[in-house]
């Protein structure tokens, strides 16, 4: 009879295992070993020594019963491995036990203990292991600013800080030199242009005392003859306005000469106005800008302008007192050609304007700019109202006050030393004077008030 040959079982070989179907604990465990995640390197890197030995196991538990399997320490030949460790039965078990096992694994970090942080933290609730820890000590984002410079420094910085509070702004300053140049100037063209006008031309004609002419011209025959002359000087005709005058038998008016003479004086006289009409734009440009920048610029600039108007009025005039006429023929000399301003007595020109009516423009012209410039003067003296200061009584008054509130101030300290020293004579000493100092400000006062009563007595009587 056939029997049947049963394969031979070893402990090396083997045997297939069934999957773990079995109910457990936790219902979101894996059903297999190899789903489940590792717990550390070990226990990964121990993995396959444990299916080996599990497979041992169960051949060895097959053949020879159930027997209880000794532990991995108690098997001969098997030591306990580091990562080998004893797998939880739950997940969170295993989480918590993996979480232990990293912690273990890693190094503690050293956390640097601050300097300010301890200073402000109370001795009780300082970490123990202070002086096993490294202290860092952060300097303060102020800490720089403790650090005084030396005296030298500090002296330089306070010079220089001085000065730049004391340096006033350029801008400021350079109108109010253009202005104060540009005034006298503005005078002078206005006052020439008074001069050059029909008006003057009138009343210098019918003034009690000017010479007439001696070749035939009536009063009526100048003015209508001197009105085309000045009329031409502020227009903008050609020589031919003044050339083509004719007397009434028929005859030029004005000879070539004159008319070329005259054409001359026009191209100076409008250059004139039309520089004053800049220097006037200009300060307006000026006089705004020193409103909104400087507090008081304009007041200084006109004062300035004034005194140097004054000035050049007063030196002109001290000029042509002393000497008329080399006065006005070197001022014919800076603006004309020699021989083109020289005529004879019968020419129109002498008989219209004669040496008389010359003298007295030049006056005018100085009457008008220095009535002008001490009148801008005036307005413009830098007054205590004007410099913004107080009153010069209101200012005594506050020095009384300030004395008087000093004496008391004297007095208390001087109480006070009294108490603190009891009663010394360094106490009573300062208190005396602090006292005579005070009846000396009331005896003051008191003689000012009596002088200003005698006054107010006088002048009633």
């Amino acid at each position: 009879m056939p029997t049947e040959v049963k394969p031979a079982v070893s402990d090396k070989s083997q045997t297939p295992q069934e999957p773990d179907t079995g109910s457990h604990e936790d219902p979101d465990e894996p059903a297999f070993d190899w789903m489940k995640p590792a717990s550390s390197s070990g226990s990964s890197a121990a993995a396959p020594t444990d299916e080996v030995q599990g497979a041992a196991a169960g051949a060895t538990a097959g053949a020879a019963g159930p027997t209880e399997q000794p532990s991995p320490t108690e098997q001969p030949g098997l030591t306990e491995q580091p990562g080998l460790t004893e797998q939880p039965g739950s997940r969170a078990d295993r989480k918590a036990a993996e979480a232990g096992t990293a912690g273990a694994d890693q190094p503690v970090a050293e956390t640097p203990v601050f300097a300010d942080t301890l200073a402000h933290t109370p001795a009780d609730k300082q970490p123990s292991a202070y002086s096993e820890q490294s202290t860092y000590s952060e300097p303060l984002p102020t800490s720089a600013l403790q650090v005084r410079p030396p005296e030298e420094e500090v002296a330089r910085r306070n010079a220089e800080r001085e000065q730049a509070a004391k340096v006033k702004p350029v801008g400021p300053r350079v109108f109010q030199v253009l202005l104060a140049v540009f005034y006298p100037i503005i005078l002078l063209v206005l006052a020439v242009r008074a001069v050059t006008s029909p008006l003057f031309l009138w009343v210098e004609y019918n003034r009690p005392g000017f010479p007439g002419d001696g070749y035939g011209f009536s009063t009526d025959d100048r003015t209508t003859y001197g009105s085309y002359a000045v009329d031409y000087l502020s227009n903008w005709a050609g020589p031919r306005y003044l050339g083509g005058l004719v007397t009434q038998d028929g005859t030029k008016l004005f000879r070539d000469g004159e008319v070329a003479h005259m054409a001359d004086v026009k191209v100076v006289i409008l250059s004139t106005f039309l520089g004053g009409l800049l220097l006037v734009l200009l300060s307006i440009i000026a006089i705004l800008y020193l409103r909104k920048r400087s507090k008081g610029g304009v007041r200084r600039g006109l004062f300035a302008g004034s005194i140097v108007t004054l000035v050049i009025i007063i030196a002109l005039g001290v000029l042509g007192t002393l000497n008329w006429e080399q006065f006005f023929t070197d001022f014919h000399h800076v603006f004309f050609a020699n021989g083109t301003w020289t005529f004879s007595l019968d020419d129109t020109l002498i008989r219209l304007f004669p040496g008389q009516f010359w003298v007295d423009a030049g006056i005018v012209i100085g009457a008008l700019v220095f009535i002008a410039a001490v009148l801008t003067f005036i307005f413009t003296w830098p007054t205590r109202r004007r410099r913004g200061l107080p009153p010069r009584k209101q200012r005594k008054a506050a020095s009384q006050d300030a004395t008087v509130e000093g004496s008391n101030h004297g007095d208390s300290s001087a109480g006070e030393l009294a108490d603190v020293d009891g009663g010394g004579e360094e106490a009573e000493t300062l208190d005396a004077g602090t006292r005579a100092g005070a009846h000396a400000s009331n005896a003051s006062v008191d003689a000012e008030d009596d002088a200003h009563r005698e006054a107010k007595t006088r002048a009633k009587r």
